[in-house]
């Protein structure tokens, strides 16, 4: 092939290596060639154009990213499951911030983030090589649209490596170089992605122009939308903020200046197979179906945070066998019941502060594409014919034969009914069992004869973000009565009608932490928690389950990985590791 690209093939190579759980669809990376020898015709520019995006998809959760993101947080833990989980330690080192740039997913969430830039930029390199776009039945104007969605593609996983690591290097050529890059500074990167987003939202189009066939494209809003992330984020970043400058942005989206969009009426439907309509609030989703990919329905997601046979016998979704208790929420009570008195953490308590909040029933299916609740706890029935009679059973574990009572707590329960008191008092992540921690429903688990199982998109942007993110800027001004508004606008539909539990209209509820505590109950394991914890100055210096302060805020940024130093010598591991 015409350009060999040693660096660049490195950086694609280490993720074949890395990534053991990755899809098919990234398993042939090979070394970039000229456009000209393959853009023969429309069907080959819309390959080339959509291939980026299903590395986006995967990259939600693979190599561990997702584990990481949340397990370091107050909301999300991976227990020792009597020895199920243990992993050398790999999750309770996420859990204490001890993590080393010997971890996997310390390279892993890198290749990540650069296989997307890499294959993004390949992708813009590629269009920007076509001068005739008529020859390949393309209009000027689908072409320029090409070409931004795929800078605002590559900004997002620019955001995200910038987040996760901080210092990292900036490429846009991987036709020509031979080399990798030297880290640019935070500022440089901020600045960076802050003009690709800007140039690219002129050429980018409105939802309602691409019709029912425009999931997984983005669009004006999608765009505007990580500048306010970018915005809201920026003195993390740089010492600098910018929540002027995004709230700007967020009451542009609002007032409809790139887009129609409205919140959605049901807390559940923008995790719904609905969420693809016009008339969703989710402003960017990678669409899911059954038959080929669903990664937040996959073991680095949502299928894996709930106990072995929840999914086949409780939910009755059989399609993908056993699920894993390998994702759990942190407690917020001890072994006796008793609320832990630290202000952090507790996701289930949390919610509990508002007792009609219609997410806390439990989850199940009601049939007909419907469900209730957003999460798994107490006893979890089925029923099951046996020599033709139907009997009632409940779910129970694989480490012994008494049913499990998911309770909001952690430590060894094992067969002890609801109620009554344990002698062993440890608490922490080397002692639970499997009754351990509420579960998380966030996407409906509809059983196997339902057609709309497992079809839902993932939810990458909503416009609930937006409402959340205006209040946070009003708040931080003093503008308390503007928070509360904004956020009732999202919150009404949690509650019944008429519920008190809707904050006053003068705001007077709100403080710092009733604010996280809210981002944390909105959206509760989306990856985002660690980042709005920086933000709020806690990730470091709060207290939580099992969980001290950190001697320093060097943990507010990753270690770039071993083998990622390997690669490129010119990088520099980031400060305290």
């Amino acid at each position: 092939m015409k350009h060999h690209i040693k660096y660049f093939s490195s950086i694609l190579l280490s993720s074949l290596l890395i990534s053991s759980g990755c899809t098919k669809l990234d398993e042939h990376v090979y070394d970039k060639v000229d456009a000209a020898g393959f853009l023969t015709r429309r069907d080959d520019v819309i390959r080339d154009f959509l291939r980026p995006f299903e590395h986006g998809y995967w990259s939600i959760q693979g190599n561990d990213l997702y584990a990481a993101s949340e397990d370091c947080t107050d909301e999300i833990g991976t227990y020792n499951r009597q020895g199920d989980w243990q992993d050398g330690g790999y999750y309770q080192r996420m859990h204490y911030h001890t993590w080393t740039p010997n971890d996997n997913f310390t390279s892993g969430a890198w290749t990540n983030f650069y296989q997307g830039i890499v294959l993004s930029t390949n992708s813009i390199q590629d269009m920007e090589s076509i001068t005739d776009p008529a020859k390949l039945s393309l209009k000027p104007e689908e072409l320029a649209d090409f070409k931004a969605e795929l800078h605002t593609l590559r900004a997002w996983f620019y955001l995200r490596a910038f987040d996760f690591y901080r210092n990292i290097e900036i490429i846009t050529d991987v036709k020509n170089s031979t080399q990798g890059n030297k880290q640019s500074t935070p500022q440089e990167t901020f600045d960076f992605i802050e003009s690709e987003l800007k140039a690219a939202i002129p050429d980018l189009p409105v939802r309602e122009s691409l019709g029912a066939t425009g999931s997984g494209r983005w669009t004006k809003a999608g765009a505007a939308t990580l500048l306010a992330r970018l915005y809201l984020n920026a003195k993390v970043y740089t010492g600098t903020d910018k929540f002027a400058e995004c709230a700007v942005v967020c009451q542009d989206i609002i007032s409809g200046k790139y887009g129609n969009y409205a919140l959605d009426t049901r807390w559940d439907a923008p995790f719904d197979y609905t969420n693809t309509s016009l008339n969703s609030e989710v402003i960017y989703g990678f669409p899911g179906t059954l038959a080929r990919t669903h990664w937040q329905y996959d073991g680095g997601m949502f299928f894996w945070g709930m106990t072995y046979d929840a999914a086949p016998l409780y939910c009755g979704f059989t399609d993908l066998g056993q699920s894993n208790p390998r994702f759990a929420l942190q407690p917020g009570r001890d072994v006796d019941s008793v609320e832990y008195t630290f202000k952090l953490g507790k996701p289930f308590v949390k919610f509990q502060h508002y007792p009609d909040d219609l997410r806390l029933k439990k989850y199940k299916n009601l049939g007909n594409s419907t469900r209730e609740g957003m999460f798994l706890y107490g006893y979890l029935p089925y029923t099951r014919t046996v020599s033709g009679v139907t009997r009632t059973d409940t779910v129970k574990g694989n480490k012994g034969p008494y049913p499990l009572f998911i309770r909001d707590q952690v430590g060894m329960f094992l067969g002890t009914k609801p109620g009554k008191k344990i002698a062993d008092k440890e608490s922490n992540m080397n002692h639970a069992d499997h009754n351990s921690g509420v579960f998380l429903v966030k996407y409906p688990m509809y059983p196997t004869p339902d057609p709309n199982r497992i079809t839902s998109a993932y939810a990458e942007i909503r416009l609930s973000e937006i409402y959340y993110t205006l209040a946070e800027c009003k708040y931080r001004t003093g503008d308390k009565p503007g928070a509360a508004a904004l956020l009732n606008a999202v919150r009404r539909r949690n509650y019944p009608t008429g519920s008190s539990s809707l904050y006053s209209g003068d705001g007077s509820q709100l403080n710092d932490q009733e604010m996280l505590d809210e981002w944390g109950r909105e959206f509760i394991g989306e990856n985002r928690r660690r980042t709005d914890l920086i933000r709020w100055g806690a990730f470091t210096t709060g207290t939580w389950w099992d969980k001290m302060p950190d001697a320093d805020n060097h943990t507010e940024i990753f270690p770039i990985g071993r083998d990622i130093l390997n690669v490129n010598p010119q990088l520099k591991q980031n400060p305290g590791y």
